[in-house]
């Protein structure tokens, strides 16, 4: 169904490396990655649920989140009045230590529990709502996953899953990489910033990257998957195709110099900038391209009324 990446390794090994890479990764997770809790990430997170649903977001009394990560989803969620009751599901440990810090400075509650998402230990029909943020294309066992969703879903709640690489979008997503890459030496030389060590530009997080990602997809896999797992209406909608060339080229280039070196006016121009492109896709290209052009896609799908008996 789904294209498997790194095919030598076994579903187990898939497993462990995440939870190692995502563990080592939780410290500077939000700050490598933007991810905040603020205004802004409340907007975001806001749009991308409206987006994925196809209409705004009502109130869900009871969520689970998928490879919650450090909260970014959950979080503003619930600070947004959209969950009342949150769970908050991860493999990685430190992630979910990451996630409970940020929680408690926030001032919000989620419980927090290690999962594995092919094997849920929850009861059927406890959730309203089953989401995640990045996360499907790391699972070895999609299909499996999806049962798993659909069985914890209470009648008539909604699985929305966002911040998938759609497989083509991957593809595009090489040029402004390979483009970076070359320019990469002028742009430091530039800014006046030393070449990042071998350990910061080739240990063990960049190889590991490699290994974590284990999907790519197509729109109508995604779809499948939904309904194999008995859910119905399922949609899928793509998201960033400039900001995500912007981001890769810009994040290309600042992986290859000592972080420090960066300067504070080039990271706001790299943030802001993105937002922009983010906002043009938004309103101008998403409503017109298909979904599988761009470097995300997005899934929602509803539980259906009643349970088959």
């Amino acid at each position: 169904m789904v294209r498997l990446m790194p095919a030598a390794l076994t579903a187990e090994e898939i497993r462990d490396v995440n939870t190692r890479y995502h563990d080592a990764a939780a410290e500077e997770y939000d700050s490598k990655w933007g991810i905040d809790c603020g205004r802004v990430g409340r907007e975001q997170v806001l749009a991308k649920v409206a987006k994925a649903l196809g209409h705004p977001p009502g109130r869900f009394a009871r969520s689970l989140e998928i490879g919650a990560g450090t909260g970014y989803f959950t979080l503003n969620l619930l600070r947004a009045g959209v969950i009342g009751q949150a769970t908050c599901g991860d493999i990685s440990p430190g992630m979910l230590a990451t996630l409970r810090a940020n929680a408690q400075r926030l001032g919000l509650h989620a419980e927090t529990v290690r999962i594995d998402a092919e094997r849920l230990p929850f009861a059927e029909g406890s959730f309203d709502l089953v989401l995640g943020h990045a996360v499907l294309h790391h699972i070895p066992d999609l299909g499996r996953a999806f049962a798993e969703f659909g069985r914890v879903l209470a009648p008539g709640g909604t699985v929305l899953f966002a911040g998938e690489p759609s497989r083509y979008g991957d593809l595009l997503a090489t040029v402004p990489k390979r483009a970076a890459t070359g320019l990469a030496p002028l742009w430091r030389r530039a800014i006046g910033a030393r070449p990042a060590s071998s350990a910061a530009a080739h240990g063990s997080d960049s190889t590991l990257e490699g290994v974590v990602d284990v999907h790519a997809f197509a729109p109508r896999e995604l779809e499948r998957a939904a309904g194999a797992a008995g859910l119905v209406g399922a949609r899928v909608a793509g998201e960033e195709l400039l900001a995500s060339w912007f981001g890769w080229a810009n994040r290309t280039l600042e992986a290859s110099a000592e972080p420090a070196g960066v300067p504070w006016l080039w990271r706001q121009y790299a943030y802001h900038g993105y937002l922009l492109l983010q906002q043009l896709d938004r309103r101008l290209l998403e409503p017109r391209l298909p979904a599988a052009v761009f470097y995300n896609l997005m899934v929602c799908a509803r539980g259906p009324a009643r349970r088959a008996t």
